[in-house]
């Protein structure tokens, strides 16, 4: 059996080494965590680092994607809790009454005189499809200001839709919510104006989030058109 022999005393740390070692190491976690996760996570850049990094930029979006989500999930649960029960109603069938059995009399025969056509029933008015509904909308939007507009749907339902930021850029989150159900269409950044065609994966609120990530007021023009309830500007 091989035993290692123990380090003799002069081989060991001092206490200055091991202080001066705990000292480097609280710095450098320090650099790490003011320089690249505050940036990258919270989108808070003290030192100006992570914005020349581009990590500034990822931070604020994290941030904004977690505070848009956290909003949604809070305008869902209160729509659920305001949406009164729904009853069903309890149908009760009468039993019809019991003949009383009455003897059979025979009659004369008598002449069968041919029962006249039924008259004719007129049709009834069906209620027309209602048309395409088109909207077109303009905002503006000021620095690191969001908007959100949202489309209401059913399930299935098709909208033709192009938006531009009229020769600047926005950052954009196609999404849609409803029925405690939420869907990630598309993400941009950086984005001038984008067109397309909006199904509705199931009934709800479909539409668009932009965010003005610019020095500069940007102003958004939305078009729409298709097969929609209403069109609502939700921030």
């Amino acid at each position: 059996m091989y035993n290692t022999p123990l380090p003799t005393r002069a081989e060991l740390p001092t206490s200055a080494q091991l202080l001066r070692s705990t000292i480097i190491a609280l710095v450098s976690a320090a650099i790490i965590l003011v320089a690249i996760v505050l940036p990258s996570e919270y989108g808070i850049d003290p030192t100006g680092v992570g914005n020349k990094l581009g990590l500034t930029e990822m931070g604020q979006i994290k941030v904004q994607l977690a505070a848009e989500a956290e909003a949604d999930a809070k305008a869902q649960a209160q729509q659920t809790q305001a949406a009164p029960p729904v009853s069903t109603p309890t149908v009760q069938v009468a039993e019809a009454p019991t003949e009383p059995s009455t003897p059979t009399v025979a009659a004369a025969p008598a002449s069968v005189q041919p029962k006249p056509p039924p008259a004719p029933i007129e049709a009834l008015d069906q209620p027309a499809e209602p048309a395409d509904k088109s909207d077109e909308i303009s905002f503006t939007l000021k620095p690191g200001q969001g908007a959100e507009i949202k489309l209401v749907m059913k399930s299935g339902a098709k909208a033709n839709y192009s938006w531009t930021a009229n020769g600047a850029i926005v950052n954009f989150d196609t999404h849609g919510d409803g029925g405690g159900r939420s869907i990630t269409y598309e993400q941009g950044r950086g984005v001038p104006n984008d067109q397309g065609v909006l199904e509705a994966a199931f009934e709800g609120n479909h539409g668009w989030f932009w965010r003005n990530r610019t020095k500069s007021d940007v102003t958004v023009t939305l078009k729409t058109s298709g097969d929609y309830i209403e069109l609502k500007r939700v921030i």
